[in-house]
Parts: structure tokens; C-alpha cells; sequence
């Protein structure tokens, strides 16, 4: 039998880096059955051992409050574990090992992987871990999952063919023990008893799902949980965390020692200063993003890009075009290949150059610890808007992808949050969009292409933010939940893990661009190659895309972008954004145009766009309903098709309104009927109003009481 081995901490201990650190490359991803929340399982070997790790979500307790530690539980109280290796933080003891003594108290054998012990030996700080491991009855086994210190003995210990015996450390004083143990009897749960005691004292019989007791029972459990807090002198929710901390306090005590000559100030302490400044955070954080930008689109990423699209035009395709050709194939095969599979996807794949650029900087903001700083200090502004800051954090990952953005909104505890949540999240931009704006900022914005693609960013943001504004009361009813997160030690990111979460995205990219988009891109070539009788076209006008483009294109033609073509590249978007960029490819001939070293595609647009509604293009395509797979995962997360359609319903709506008024506003800018200190001015007028609206509530009606019982309902006789 293989061993199953439950991999579990707080967010922020460098769970994920053990896990790859011990797996390598051998897991995989996949979701809890019949529950959307996300699990890992990697396998981990030593000689000819082999154990299965599952990667439990990031908790900080086993309280079942959202649905990651109710997953987390339910897995541990399974017989599936038959070891809990437990990360902690060496820097933040304290913490962790609440957390700790929870799954001690599961019942399971624990292994602590006491991780970053390498920050507190470089403090001048020092732990016995062996004391330590005395004092919880648990194996305890310094690590630097970073720098891959330690990990040999730790891959031995849960590699061992014999498991670690249960403690049998006590955490409490004689009589919080006895009342827990008199509640476990009454109880008389098998799986994990000591856990469902401690969760009665501390909350009552709610926090037994799924297993009933009768009243009579119910009322001998609450006379001993009174009769506890009269002994104590304090409420029952205090009683168990009062007790471990302690405990803890005293652990800490004994093994640790920290270098208390004299309070350092930490780098860490020195740079959230500034960063984290009330003034400065956001000024700082935009430049962050404008820097960013900056280096993937600037001089830099477009000299890669420049040497890039030669590799994919002048020697790919025009080496694959040139063999075609004389081999003498068919001129509808040479096009399905040319024009249909290399022209749109190859379009996509020449700018992986800047984005993957843009995914390694993404990574080194989020290894380095400034990516929880963004959450910490939007989290004010957001509350205004109907959202907390836990929010900002799917909103960060949609610049990514926005379906790990959107199952990201697990951690939302309260549903309403969690839908409006959803609703807005897709207007942050995902990487899947950068292929649009690289191509027309390319085109039409070259001497600004880093600044325009930045201020498309900042519309999806905002964008997001005035529609919290707006959904609050329909959505959340103008409740806020809290907002309580750890920030992290700033550490510099090591290129191990770059290399990973980088290569992971690109993957991505890649993956997509040859599955989905070479099967989008066979199609789209059919549809645009052949009329309704199905009859092959040379005029792309009369084939079945035609005819569908110019059914829609009077949509769009208020937006500055009403030609069939433009129209039915929004339509294959719904696919994948990137197939925006290789269905203009395909219909403006962009493979034959690089087979024969013709004009481009970018020229061919300059002809159908102007700046202007090229810009107009851009927002529609950040603003409207995401692609089918962002849409198949908000349907299962938000579990209502009601909701699920009116999302991409508004976010489509948005997109024509902000769109039609970046070209309509624009263009009488350009023509001086409107000039920009008359846009300020309206954009303060509209800030006022909708904080205005936000501030003031909606009067509620009063209900007349009863004169009899002051009741306002039926509650006696009297009406």
C-alpha cells in the first residue's frame, strides 16, 4: 500500500514551494469531489519508496467556516491520510502552531516541516527542535524548502515504512481537560472526537455537521459547557484558544531564541514604509505596473519580438509555404494551412515574447511578497466600492487568466461577495487579451505602446470598481465581509520557482495556442473559405462568416469598428481571446502575406481602424463576456445560470457603452467640440453623484407596531 500523506499549513509558509520541492514534477491538479475547490497530489520518492502527498488548501484553522477548511477537514477526518505533515513557519511560531495543535488533535500521526529556518539562523535567532519535539510528542524537522535544506531527512521520515505514534501531549489545564473529555463521551463520535468536543465548546452544536444529537443530550452537553465557563470566568468561544495559547507561549518560551540585544529594524519593516505608505502606496503601485509594462512592450520586449516573428514569418512559415508548394498540393490544402492553422496561430505566437516577459515579472512580484502588499493597501478604497480587499485578490490572479481568477473567489466566505465578486473580475485583463493590444498598439501606437496598453489596465480596474459601486446594493446589499491578511517577509525570488510559475503560464499560452486555436483556427478558415451552399469563395464577403458579420456589424458601427470582419473576430473571441488576433489574421491574409513577403497584418488594419476606434476596439475587448472556458467556470461557481447570464450580459453591456463613448467622446475631442478640461470636469461631477449615491441609503418604509404586544406581525390577536 502506498502511504497518502495530507501536506498542511497557513497560507504564506511556503507550502507550495515544499510540495514542488518534494514532488518535482510529478502531479497534478484537479478539483475535491463534487466540490469546486482545488487539490494537488504529487508523488514523492525515496529508493524504491513511494508516497502519494496531497496538498491540502492554505488554513489558518479547521474551524469550518469557509469551504477550503471545511474540504480540509473533512479530508483529514477521512481514513485516507495516514500521515499529516505539517509546514510551519519558523519566523511566525506563534501563529502556525495554533494551527498545529488542531491537527495533533485530529488524531493522525504529524510530521512539523519547521520551514524558512534559515531567515531566523541569519537573524541570530535560533530552535530546539528536538525540545520542541518533546514538548508536542511530534517529529519535528528543520527546512529551507527554498534552498532545498533539509529535505532529504524530511523525504525519510514520511517515506518510513512506520509512521510516528500519535501524541499524547496534553494542551490544557486539569479542568478545560476533563470537560472536554466528558463532552467527547457524551458525544461519541468516532472520527476525530477531541476535535468535535473543542468545536462544541466553542460554538455549540452548529459546528457538528452532519451529526445530530437529541435534546436531551444537547441540554447535558450545555450544562457542562456553563458549569466550564463559570470555572474559567470566561466565554465559552475564548476558552480553547486562551488554553493552546498558552501552551504555546510556553513552547515558544523554551525552544526559541531570538536576538533581543537590541529591536533591528527589518528590511521588510524598512521597505512597507514607503510601499505601504497611506500617501504613497497607490502612486507607487501604479509605477510598479507602468514599470512592468514598460519592459514587456518597451524597446526591450520589442527587440525580442522583432528577431521572434522572423523566426515564425520568414522561416517557418515561408519554409512550410515554399514545401507546399512544391509538392504541388491543392490550393484549398496550401490555404487551410497557410492562411487557416499558420496565419492565426502563428499571429498569436509571435508576441510570446512580451508575454511571457510579462508573466516573469508577474511572478517576481508575487514571490517577492509585494503582490500582498497591492491587496493591503486597495483594501480601503474597495470597501467603498462594496468589496473588501480579499476581493483584490482574484482580481490580481485575472491578470493571469480569469478562470483560476474566478475559483479564487472561494476564499470569499460570504456568497454575495463572492458573486459580485465574479461579476467584475473579468474586467481585469488576462493575459489571453495581450495578443489584441500588442497588435494594435503595434500598429497604431508605436511610439506609446507600453503607455496605451498600461491605460487599458487601468480602464479594467476602474471599470471594476465603479461597477462595485453601482452592484452593491443589487448584489451584496451594501455588506462588506472583513478583510484579514498576512503580509509576508519580503524575499528575494529564487529562479527556481520564477523558472516554474513562469514556465507554468507560458505552458499555458502555448498549450492553448495548439489545441484550442489550431481547432478554432481550421474552423474559422472553413467558414471564411466557403459559402452557405458550401462551395468554396475566393471573395471571403459571400462566405458563411460574411454573411453572420454583416448581420452584426451595425452593432458595432458606433463603436468605430462596423466591418464584418472586425465584428466576427469579437464572435471566435468568445472561444478564446486570442482568437481575435488569429481570426483578423486569417480573414486579412496575414499567413500568405508572411509566405510571400507581402504587406502585414498590422498595415491591412490601418486601413479598416484609426487610433481612435482601434483604442474603442481594445476596450470592447477588455470589457465584454469572457471566453467559454471563464464562462463554463463562473456557471459552476456562482451555481445559478440566472446570475451566470446576467454577469456576461452587463460585462457585454459595459463593454458597448464605455466602448461607444471612447469613440464618440473622442471623436469630438478631435474635432475640438469637446476639450479635456471639459472631461475632467464631467468625470469630478460623476464621482460626486456616485458617491453620493453610495453614501445615502434608500429610506425604508416603517411598519406600524402592534399597540398590544409591539410586535410587527400577527403575533396575538389584535391586527
Amino acid at each position: 500500500m502506498i502511504k497518502n500523506i495530507a501536506l498542511a499549513g497557513n497560507p504564506n509558509s511556503g507550502k507550495t514551494t515544499l510540495f514542488n520541492a518534494l514532488t518535482g514534477s510529478k502531479q497534478y491538479v484537479g478539483n475535491w469531489p463534487g466540490v469546486t475547490v482545488e487539490k494537488k497530489i504529487g508523488t514523492a520518492r525515496v529508493g524504491n519508496k513511494t508516497v502519494n502527498i496531497v496538498d491540502l488548501p492554505g488554513i489558518y484553522s479547521l474551524a469550518t467556516y469557509s469551504m477550503e477548511e471545511l474540504v480540509a477537514r473533512e479530508y483529514l477526518e477521512s481514513d485516507e491520510p495516514d500521515l499529516i505533515l505539517n509546514i510551519v513557519d519558523a519566523t511566525n511560531i506563534e501563529r502556525n502552531l495554533f494551527f498545529t495543535l488542531q491537527l495533533i488533535e485530529s488524531g493522525k500521526p504529524v510530521v512539523i516541516a519547521l520551514n524558512m529556518i534559515d531567515a531566523v539562523e541569519s537573524s541570530g535567532g535560533s530552535i530546539d527542535t528536538a525540545l520542541m519535539s518533546e514538548l508536542l510528542g511530534v517529529p519535528v524537522y528543520p527546512v529551507s524548502a527554498s534552498k532545498n535544506k533539509g529535505i532529504d531527512a524530511l523525504l525519510e521520515a514520511i517515506t518510513n515504512d512506520k509512521n510516528p505514534d500519535i501524541s499524547t501531549v496534553n494542551f490544557y489545564s486539569k479542568n478545560v481537560l476533563s470537560a472536554i473529555e466528558s463532552i467527547e463521551t457524551v458525544l461519541s463520535i468516532d472520527k476525530s472526537p477531541r476535535l468535535h468536543a473543542i468545536n462544541y465548546i466553542e460554538d455549540g452544536e452548529k459546528k457538528l455537521e452532519g451529526h445530530e444529537i437529541s435534546k436531551q443530550t444537547a441540554g447535558m452537553l450545555e450544562d457542562m459547557v456553563q458549569k466550564l465557563t463559570k470555572s474559567v470566568g470566561m466565554d465559552r468561544d475564548m476558552i480553547i484558544s486562551d488554553e493552546k495559547y498558552k501552551f504555546i507561549t510556553g513552547v515558544v518560551d523554551k525552544c526559541v531564541t531570538k536576538n533581543n540585544m537590541y529591536h533591528k529594524t527589518t528590511m521588510t519593516e524598512k521597505i512597507d514604509r514607503v510601499v505601504t505608505n497611506r500617501i504613497l502606496a497607490i502612486p507607487i503601485f501604479l509605477g510598479v505596473v507602468l514599470i512592468m509594462f514598460s519592459v514587456a512592450f518597451g524597446s526591450f520586449g520589442s527587440f525580442i519580438k522583432g528577431h521572434f516573428e522572423f523566426l515564425i514569418n520568414d522561416v517557418i512559415i515561408e519554409g512550410i509555404a515554399n514545401f507546399l508548394t512544391s509538392i504541388h498540393v491543392s490550393d484549398w490544402a496550401y490555404s487551410l494551412v497557410v492562411d487557416g492553422i499558420l496565419g492565426g496561430v502563428g499571429s498569436v505566437l509571435s508576441f510570446l515574447p512580451e508575454i511571457a516577459i510579462l508573466f516573469l515579472l508577474l511572478s517576481i512580484l508575487e514571490d517577492s511578497g509585494y503582490m500582498a502588499r497591492a491587496a493591503f493597501i486597495t483594501d480601503r478604497m474597495l470597501r467603498k466600492f462594496g468589496l473588501s480587499g480579499r476581493s483584490f485578490i482574484p482580481m490580481i490572479i485575472g491578470f493571469g487568466c480569469t478562470v483560476p481568477a474566478l475559483m479564487a473567489t472561494r476564499t470569499l466566505e460570504n456568497e454575495k461577495d463572492r458573486r459580485l465578486t465574479m461579476i467584475i473580475t473579468p474586467f481585469m485583463s488576462c493575459g489571453a487579451r495581450l495578443p489584441v493590444y500588442a497588435l494594435f498598439t503595434a500598429a497604431f501606437f508605436v511610439q506609446n505602446q507600453s503607455l496605451v496598453i498600461f491605460s487599458i489596465y487601468i480602464l479594467g480596474i476602474v471599470i471594476a470598481i465603479l461597477s462595485g459601486l453601482i452592484l452593491k446594493r443589487f448584489v451584496t446589499g451594501d455588506t462588506v465581509s472583513g478583510f484579514l491578511m498576512e503580509l509576508p517577509e519580503y524575499r528575494f525570488p529564487t529562479l527556481k520557482n520564477l523558472w516554474r510559475h513562469t514556465w507554468e503560464r507560458i505552458k499555458g499560452f502555448i498549450v492553448k495556442a495548439g489545441t484550442i486555436l489550431v481547432a478554432a483556427s481550421i474552423v474559422i478558415w472553413f467558414l471564411q473559405s466557403f459559402n452557405l451552399n458550401l462551395k468554396m469563395v475566393s471573395d471571403s464577403s459571400e462566405s458563411i462568416f460574411g454573411n453572420i458579420g454583416k448581420l452584426i456589424a451595425p452593432v458595432f458601427i458606433p463603436l468605430g469598428f462596423g466591418e464584418w470582419k472586425v465584428a466576427v473576430s469579437l464572435l471566435t473571441g468568445f472561444v478564446a481571446k486570442e482568437a481575435v488576433v488569429g481570426t483578423l489574421s486569417i480573414l486579412y491574409g496575414a499567413g500568405e502575406a508572411a509566405a510571400s513577403g507581402a504587406v502585414d497584418i498590422t498595415a491591412a488594419l490601418s486601413q479598416v481602424f484609426t487610433p481612435l476606434s482601434a483604442y474603442s476596439f481594445m476596450t470592447f475587448t477588455l470589457l465584454y463576456m469572457p471566453c467559454v472556458a471563464a464562462f463554463a467556470t463562473m456557471r459552476r461557481e456562482m451555481n445559478s445560470w440566472k446570475w451566470t447570464l446576467i454577469a456576461v450580459c452587463y460585462q457585454t453591456a459595459v463593454a458597448w457603452i464605455v466602448s461607444f463613448l471612447v469613440y464618440q467622446i473622442g471623436g469630438l475631442m478631435v474635432k475640438g467640440i469637446i476639450t479635456a478640461d471639459m472631461i475632467i470636469a464631467a468625470l469630478a461631477v460623476l464621482i460626486v453623484v456616485l458617491s453620493l449615491i453610495a453614501y445615502f441609503k434608500p429610506s425604508k418604509r416603517k411598519k406600524n407596531k402592534c399597540a398590544s404586544c409591539g410586535a410587527c406581525c400577527n403575533s396575538c390577536d389584535r391586527k
